[in-house]
């Protein structure tokens, strides 16, 4: 009999990366979110129509921003807005602003300092608004823009920092509760959807594997329906729909809210002639039937399943991954589909990157001969050290420290361009998604601490199989040995991570 051998390896940027070791076999459900989830939509056609919806609101409100055009560059996921100042920020994992905008215009280093020397972002501040999904970035960049016009004084009335960002969330809020957008979108679904028809065969594992699947989306059930016919059908089994891979299906469910409160359930009437409307529900879920609103907790009860038994997997930084797990202690499995552009970047990069690891050594050991010649200067001048009689005269120490000067500012004049160029991968103003500097940023600590995996995509569960052990690297801190280039030896060696707890 042929053996099947190991799978092959999924492309890094496909990977199924885990901060918490998490056994899928002990999973008994997965519940999936499902715009930029289930769903990934082309993010500069929905974003910019998104920008433009909100844009030509205010413009009939009188606003002179019909000039205004969405530039996708300008903002992307895990930044954070000061809505008391205007700026669109960069945070490392502790909250210190590493690089900031006002609109549009980059802060210099000294007014940055100026700013922000005494400040730590603490996300339960109302001042500060976190890009939690792609659904941020027309924001975002509408926002950054009237700012430059609001400091120019061509937007009428006394108005604030914080006033603007108001006018323009109530504008973003209009365009997704007046659904012309969505009507668009569900008219051409081509022009917005980006088809992955892995995803249908990701799922159909997870179901035939004994899995109960959940579908709980914000959207409401006339969008909701034609999209996932449109995503979904078309790479189903001959005869079967959408709706039969999902034995949960809750629409308009009001995250975060659907994971900390009690809402009145509905059932979806289906009906040919009564399509969408709502009938009040009370008692366990039926199977077939689609709800509208209610609470996780009636998820729970309904399944008879509870914490760490559920997997729940979605785009939204807070809204699907830090309140699932917060409150409820459910797994959790962030979708950032960015990350794929970001590893693919890293990698192009990795040759460029070890010249700078090495020149960053070559620096450092000079710095630390430098630092010795100018001690031993000190102490002699001032006197209060033995004298080491080892030591060269203080005017050869002294030709030591210039020569050493001049070494170090050829060093950084190679290194200048090459920092530059590491700083601005994936993005020319922010750079990694990922990263502040050479930290984490703030996302990659929320990502850490919330998300027991991430990956780019639904399907690339298939490269996992629905009864696979992730387990989590060794954490690494600065005192741990390092390997050449800097990885850490006890990740190396660890074939494992935590208990796998939530």
């Amino acid at each position: 009999m042929r053996m099947i051998g190991h799978p092959s390896a999924p492309p890094p940027e496909r990977g199924l990366f885990c901060n918490r070791t998490l056994n899928l076999r002990a999973i008994k459900a997965i519940g999936y979110d499902m715009d930029y989830t289930l769903i990934h939509y082309k993010v500069e056609v929905w974003e910019q129509r998104a920008y433009e919806h909100m844009r030509d609101r205010l413009v009939a409100q009188g606003w002179p921003v019909a000039h205004l055009r969405f530039d996708p560059a300008l903002a992307m996921r895990g930044l954070i807005i000061d809505t008391d100042k205007g700026n669109l920020l960069k945070a490392n994992r502790f909250g210190i602003v590493k690089k900031a905008l006002h609109g549009t215009r980059p802060l210099s280093f000294e007014a940055q300092r100026d700013e922000y020397v005494h400040t730590l972002i603490d996300l339960h501040e109302r001042r500060w608004v976190f890009l939690n999904t792609l659904f941020s970035l027309s924001e975002a960049c509408l926002y950054a823009q009237v700012v430059d016009l609001l400091d120019e004084g061509k937007l009428g009335g006394p108005m604030g920092y914080n006033d603007l960002y108001e006018h323009v969330r109530r504008s973003l809020d209009a365009t997704h509760m007046e659904g012309a957008l969505k009507a668009e979108i569900i008219a051409d679904p081509a022009r917005y959807v980006l088809h992955d028809p892995d995803t249908a065969l990701a799922l159909l594992d997870q179901k035939n594997a004994g899995k109960k699947l959940l579908l709980i989306t914000n959207s409401e059930w006339a969008y909701t329906l034609p999209m996932m016919h449109a995503a979904f059908d078309p790479y189903l089994p001959q005869g079967m729909t959408w709706r039969e891979l999902f034995d949960v299906v809750i629409v308009s469910a009001r995250k975060p809210e659907f994971f900390t409160t009690r809402a009145s359930l509905f059932e979806v009437v289906t009906a040919p002639g009564q399509e969408g409307l709502l009938r009040p529900h009370t008692g366990p879920l039926k199977p077939g039937v689609p709800y509208f609103g209610g609470s996780a907790i009636e998820v729970e009860r309904s399944l008879r399943m509870s914490g760490d038994e559920i997997l729940y997997v979605g785009d939204h930084m807070f809204g699907d991954v830090h309140v699932s797990k917060n409150e409820l202690r459910w797994r959790t499995a962030l979708i950032l589909r960015e990350l794929e552009d970001e590893v693919r970047a890293i990698s192009a990069f990795r040759a460029t990157e070890a010249r700078l690891a090495e020149r960053m050594e070559q620096k450092e050991r000079l710095e630390a001969e430098a630092c010795q010649v100018r001690l031993e200067l000190q102490r002699r001048r001032l006197g209060y050290a033995p004298r080491d009689e080892s030591l060269p005269a203080d005017e050869q120490l002294h030709a030591r420290a210039a020569e050493l000067r001049a070494q170090q500012e050829a060093l950084d004049t190679e290194l200048g361009p090459m920092a530059r160029a590491a700083s601005e991968l994936s993005n020319p103003l922010w750079g990694l998604l990922t990263r502040a500097g050479n930290d984490k940023s703030h996302l990659a600590r929320q990502v850490e601490r919330y998300a027991d995996i991430y990956t780019s995509r639904v399907s690339n569960f298939l490269f996992a199989t629905p009864f696979v052990y992730l387990r989590s690297p060794r954490g690494s801190l600065p005192h741990d040995p390092s390997l050449p280039g800097g990885a850490p030896v006890f990740a190396a060696q660890t074939p494992g991570g935590d208990s796998g707890g939530p």
